[in-house]
Formats: structure tokens, C-alpha cells, sequence
């Protein structure tokens, strides 16, 4: 794919806004890309790399000509960062973001902007338990989900452009409404994510009585949890603040389930058991089938090459 944008302006260089300006250099996806950041470490680090063309920790400045400008920052502060940087965009600049919370973002985002700007917010479905710019690679979106949420009546010639982008980075691009997106991933991604950190977090209060046997004797079960309970506290504090309602839905639901798990196996009831058992199998084998995962252990993921642009 061509070069379609001169330039592409990055807020937030952790691993996934590293990993875009990655991709969008190696693809070709934009003649220029900026790099913005607060942290001057980080901004460091992305010179290093050589993975922007400019690294700047000057807001105004990083945005003030891009043709597109993606906030990859904790949902959390996303509201804010459009705040600071809407009067600085140029007349038709689009601005996105990746966060995984979008009605929120939304609601944040879109008063601050003026009607030429339009907003059309995505969220890449991909990632590893690592941080920071060292962390990205250019394939990081290769045949991942990219779920697009633009607000009704947003410019399709804007959203045709943030589709051509993600694809050109090799993601699958779907759109939703942010509401319908907002309850899928509370079950596919938020929740879980909660059951790790408080899996894990109840394995660590055991470690006294266990004599550090639970990290010693850690299977493979196990270890997937510590993986996704790696992930960035920030973020994911962000993640169940402004997802609270769909998540407090699918832990309601989550909870009944587990109820009703607990009297099958309390009364002996191999039947329902083993049904589940096989449900969910069949489940894992679909995402398997689908391209999304590999059948490997530990959710088939190879550690990335941190030095690897």
C-alpha cells in the first residue's frame, strides 16, 4: 500500500503508539511521522530507535500539521488531550485514538472538537504485557481486529481514511456503535482481565503459607494469568472506570455462572461439568480457526524483541 497521508502525528509513545509509527514507516502509510510525548525518556528512546521522523514533547507543535493524529493514551486522559490539542488541528485533520473503552471517549473527546475535525475512534484489539517504545513492532496488527466507532453522522470520507490506514497496518477493520462495542469487550477483554489481576493478586497473599510454592510450581494455566495481569496498571485503572456499567453487567452475569459451577462440582454434578467443559472448548477451537490465535500454549504469543524496530 501506498503512501495516503503526508502526515501522521502519534500522542504517546508506550506499545501500541510505537508500534504505529513503526508500521506506519515500514508500510508506507504516511510520508511523516510525528512523535509527541511529555516523558523526555521516552522521547529519547524514540529518536534512539529512529522510529518518527520528529519526537517532540510540544503538543501544539506535533499536531499543528498532521493530516491524522492518533491519541494513544489511557482513556482516562483522553478527554483532556483533546482539549489541549483541538485548537491546534488544521482545518480536515482527523483525530483517533486506541483506546478499548469508546462511549466514554466519545462523550470526552467529541465537545472539544470543531465540525472540520472529525473523530473517528478505534480500537486495535492487540497487544503484549510489555510497555514502552522499546516494546512495539511494525507487525504488532497483522490479521488483529481493528474496531472502528465513529459517532453517528461522522464524515465517511474521514472514516474510509482511518480504515485505509489500520488495513494498510494489516489489521481486519470492523465498525460498531461505541455502545455495542462497549459491551462486547467487557466479556471478550475487560472482565477477564479483572479475573486475572485478581487471581494472581489472591495467589501473591498466598505466597507466604505456600512458602513461594505458587510461583514455583506456576502452570501453564497460571501463567497465562500473569501475563494479561502485566499489563499497564494506567491503563486498565482507566479501562474499568469508564467501562464500569458494561462491565458491572458481565461480571453480574460472570458471577451467576460461577454460582452455578460451584454447586455442580459441590454436589458432584459431572454431567453439567463436562458439558461446559466442551462448550468451551469448542469456543477456544473457533478463535483458533479463525486466524486470532494459534493453538500453542501460553496463547502462542513469542516475546517480541525489544531492540527490534
Amino acid at each position: 500500500m501506498g503512501s495516503v497521508l503526508h502526515t501522521v502525528a502519534i500522542v504517546g509513545l508506550g506499545l501500541i503508539g510505537s508500534s504505529i509509527a513503526r508500521g506506519a514507516r515500514t508500510y508506507g502509510l504516511a510520508d511523516r511521522v510525528v512523535a509527541v510525548d511529555r516523558d523526555e525518556a521516552v522521547l529519547e528512546r524514540v529518536r534512539a530507535l529512529g522510529i518518527a521522523d520528529r519526537a517532540t514533547a510540544d503538543l501544539a507543535e506535533g499536531v499543528a500539521k498532521a493530516d491524522l493524529v492518533i491519541l494513544c493514551v489511557p482513556v482516562g486522559a483522553i478527554g483532556m488531550a483533546a482539549a489541549e490539542l483541538a485548537p491546534h488541528l488544521k482545518p480536515g485533520a482527523i483525530l483517533s485514538d486506541v483506546g478499548s473503552v469508546k462511549g466514554s471517549v466519545v462523550a470526552a473527546a467529541t465537545p472539544h472538537l470543531k465540525p472540520e475535525n472529525p473523530f473517528v475512534p478505534a480500537h486495535p484489539v492487540a497487544g503484549t504485557e510489555y510497555s514502552g517504545p522499546d516494546s512495539g513492532f511494525a507487525t504488532m496488527f497483522q490479521n488483529r481486529w481493528c474496531i472502528l466507532t465513529p459517532p453517528e453522522g461522522t464524515d465517511e470520507t474521514a472514516v474510509a481514511t482511518v480504515t485505509a490506514f489500520w488495513e494498510g497496518l494489516g489489521a481486519i477493520v470492523e465498525t460498531m456503535t461505541p455502545e455495542h462495542h462497549d459491551l462486547v469487550l467487557a466479556i471478550t477483554s475487560h472482565v477477564p482481565h479483572l479475573i486475572a489481576y485478581n487471581i494472581v493478586g489472591t495467589a501473591a497473599d498466598l505466597e507466604t503459607v505456600t512458602q513461594s510454592e505458587v510461583i514455583k510450581f506456576s502452570a501453564g494455566g497460571f501463567r497465562d494469568f500473569t501475563r494479561i495481569a502485566a499489563s499497564d496498571p494506567t491503563m486498565w485503572r482507566d479501562v474499568f472506570l469508564t467501562n464500569k456499567d458494561a462491565v458491572l453487567e458481565m461480571l453480574g452475569r460472570f458471577n451467576e455462572d460461577l454460582a452455578a459451577l460451584t454447586k455442580a462440582i459441590r454436589w458432584g454434578d459431572g454431567d453439567a461439568l463436562f458439558e461446559l467443559f466442551t462448550r468451551t472448548r469448542a469456543i477456544r477451537k473457533g478463535i483458533v480457526a479463525m486466524g486470532q490465535e494459534t493453538a500453542e500454549p501460553d496463547f502462542g504469543r513469542a516475546r517480541p524483541d525489544p531492540k527490534a524496530n
